[in-house]
């Protein structure tokens, strides 16, 4: 799965701790999030989505 929110948290003047912290998760989480190399929780998804203000499927491509 591919995400965007490196380029969002950018936008947004964001650090990968100050998303970690809106969303109750680890810095290293959101690192994983952004590398591909971890899948979100519907909740987390949500609670991202929801901090930049967009519907999941604007954050989080997810592969067929």
């Amino acid at each position: 799965m591919e995400t965007r929110i490196k380029e969002l948290r950018a936008k947004h003047n964001f650090t990968q701790q100050d998303l970690a912290t809106k969303v109750n998760v680890r810095r290293e989480t959101i690192g994983f999030l952004e590398k591909g190399k971890y899948n979100p929780s519907l909740k987390l998804a949500y609670d991202i989505s929801k901090i930049f203000n967009l519907k999941i499927e604007e954050v989080f491509i997810f592969d067929e």
